[in-house]
């Protein structure tokens, strides 16, 4: 069905429109023919389940005799590494339920499915990794200002067997998708330990070539700086997700004035955009048209650019004529008044013309 410039847009009350699909929608569900097909909801299908189970397997081997040994050395350096590795096993296996939680169908009330399954543990395991920096730079203040015996020679050896180890574990996690806040969380972990190890490698070289024990807390310290800096970034991460942020990338003010600036269209408004899980980002609005305009073209016109320029490919866009009440406001060459249209707009107005952000 297309609209000419003498034919009205058939409609069924206020806010409901007729879509190329020939179904009648309500108003804030007019999903375009692009709404929900060719993408794909499941943003870790393709991670590779083996990859991560590999590097688990390495970490957590490595870091039960890590443990071990930072107790017989002493060495709060090495313990500290070790607790870095828990919290990457943990977020290695939060991130493998999180891919079979993520994988079910939406059913039920949870319209999305469980996609937020893995922001809930990438915020579980930044917090996991700062309080357990917490805990270490308290220990490593105690360390410095009386500082124990540590056996240098068992420490060195142990933090250069780690940076095998987590060479090894942090390519196992660059093969698997990373396009998973999680498992770009456990790669940036484990490569956070890597530069860890070295740390505690130079400490314990320090303490057998000088005997100087503080080392060992200072060491610890570096890697408390990188835990809080991992741990801060997941939590900033996943907040923006959990409070429905726009993208990072996605400046909503600039996204509506391209938007309005397509041909036939005059105004939109209530416009968000989201992200319903790391990767996969939303969109919906409240687009009008200029009288005799054609609703459906400029609605996939618009759901085009969106999944060209921005690669969001879930919009849900009402698209409605200008009421011609509204329009016969302005004088010839005047913008008319159109924030009657809707009662209670959220967000600001695009108009292609001036105006407010």
């Amino acid at each position: 069905m297309r609209f000419t410039a003498t034919e009205a847009p058939v409609t069924r009350g206020k806010g409901h429109s007729v879509s190329d699909h020939g179904h009648e929608h309500s108003a804030g569900h007019d999903h375009g023919s692009g709404g929900h097909a060719g993408h794909s909801h499941g943003i870790t299908a393709d991670a590779d389940r083996r990859w991560l189970g590999i590097a688990l397997a390495l970490i957590t081997t490595f870091m039960a005799a890590e443990v071990v040994v930072g107790v017989m050395a002493r060495s709060l350096a090495l313990i500290s590494d070790a607790a870095h590795m828990l919290t990457d096993a943990v977020s290695i296996v939060l991130a493998l339920i999180a891919m079979r939680l993520s994988a079910r169908p939406a059913r039920g009330g949870y319209t999305y499915g469980l996609k937020r399954a893995e922001i809930l543990s990438a915020q579980a395991n930044g917090l996991t990794l700062l309080l357990l920096g917490a805990w270490l730079a308290y220990e490593a203040v105690e360390r410095l200002i009386d500082p124990p015996e540590v056996e240098g020679g068992l420490m060195l050896v142990t933090a250069l067997a780690g940076i095998v180890v987590n060479v090894v574990a942090t390519w196992c996690i660059s093969q698997a998708n990373r396009s998973s806040l999680n498992v770009e969380g456990a790669y940036q972990h484990i490569l956070n330990d890597l530069f860890a190890f070295i740390g505690t490698a130079i400490a314990a070289l320090v303490v057998v070539l000088t005997g100087y024990a503080r080392a060992d807390a200072i060491a610890t310290l570096v890697v408390v700086a990188l835990m809080v800096k991992a741990g801060y970034g997941l939590m900033r991460e996943s907040g923006r997700i959990f409070l429905e942020a726009a993208p990072a990338d996605v400046d909503p003010d600039r996204l509506g004035d391209e938007l309005v600036a397509q041909p036939a269209v005059v105004e939109v408004h209530d416009l968000h955009v989201w992200q319903i899980t790391s990767g996969q980002a939303a969109l919906s609005a409240h687009v009008l048209v200029e009288t005799g305009g054609d609703c459906h073209a400029v609605r996939r016109a618009l759901e085009e650019r969106l999944r060209h320029d921005y690669g969001i490919d879930h919009t849900t866009l009402q698209v409605d004529h200008v009421p011609e009440l509204v329009l016969q406001v302005g004088g010839p060459g005047e913008t008319a008044d159109l924030g009657t249209h809707c009662e209670d707009p959220h967000g600001p107005v695009h108009r292609n013309a001036p105006h407010v952000h």
